[in-house]
């Protein structure tokens, strides 16, 4: 049986140790817990760089940071104030079609619902549970890269897809770990469970771990 609370606070200590600030969004999330700010952030951290998600998110509210605000703003001013964001072109028309949508049937306000942040455009299963997480406190788990890779490396799953993965996770992992479940891999996966060669020297949990797919390390 896994011993998620001893698990949590090994995996926690050796990222302090190494110095590992938090994700942008859980940052952007602590200096303001709105639930607006969470999603939209999310959405410019897909495929982008902590640090450029962090400067572009600040740098878009500082003009705008509510629906109403932003609609004001045209698509080429979203799309300066996010530059270099991956895909900055398509992550602004999707935060403008965002806003217009919260103001058209949720009266600004982004709903705490999985399935209504689904169907928002440019929003996948990350994006939502990660708003859920962030933005309400709702329990659920966001799974990205890193969680999916670092959760079947351990052997706690066995899956194919970050969708899998989730599904997975929610009929092994107690729903006290499912909100900081994404933030502690993330930044476990950055520093010592990395993609390539992960730096097993100095893993917390190396004698819990499976290391599956794991052919060389450090």
């Amino acid at each position: 049986m896994v011993d998620w609370a001893t698990i949590f606070e090994k995996i926690s200590d050796a990222v302090r140790k190494e110095g590992k600030p938090l994700p942008s969004v859980s940052t952007i999330a602590q200096r303001k817990s709105d639930p607006f700010r969470v999603l939209v952030s999310t959405i410019i951290s897909l495929r982008t760089k902590d640090a450029v998600t962090l400067s572009s998110s600040e740098a878009l509210f500082k003009l705008a940071d509510t629906p109403p605000s932003m609609l004001k703003l045209s698509k080429e001013e979203i799309e300066k104030a996010i530059y270099p964001a991956g895909f900055y072109r398509n992550k602004a028309q999707n935060i403008l079609a965002i806003s217009q949508i919260l103001m058209d049937k949720y009266e600004g306000k982004v709903p705490p619902d999985q399935q209504k942040l689904l169907e928002l455009p440019g929003v996948g299963i990350k994006t939502a549970n990660l708003t859920l997480n962030l933005g309400f406190g709702i329990e659920a788990i966001c799974v990205d890269i890193h969680v999916h890779r670092i959760s079947n490396r351990i052997g706690w799953i066995a899956t194919k897809t970050p969708e899998e993965s989730e599904k997975a996770l929610q009929l092994v992992m107690p729903k006290e770990f499912w909100i900081p479940l994404n933030e502690i891999l993330v930044s476990f996966g950055q520093t010592i469970c990395t993609p390539v060669s992960p730096f097993c020297s100095r893993c917390p949990i190396y004698n819990d771990c499976q290391r599956v797919g794991v052919t060389k390390s450090r």
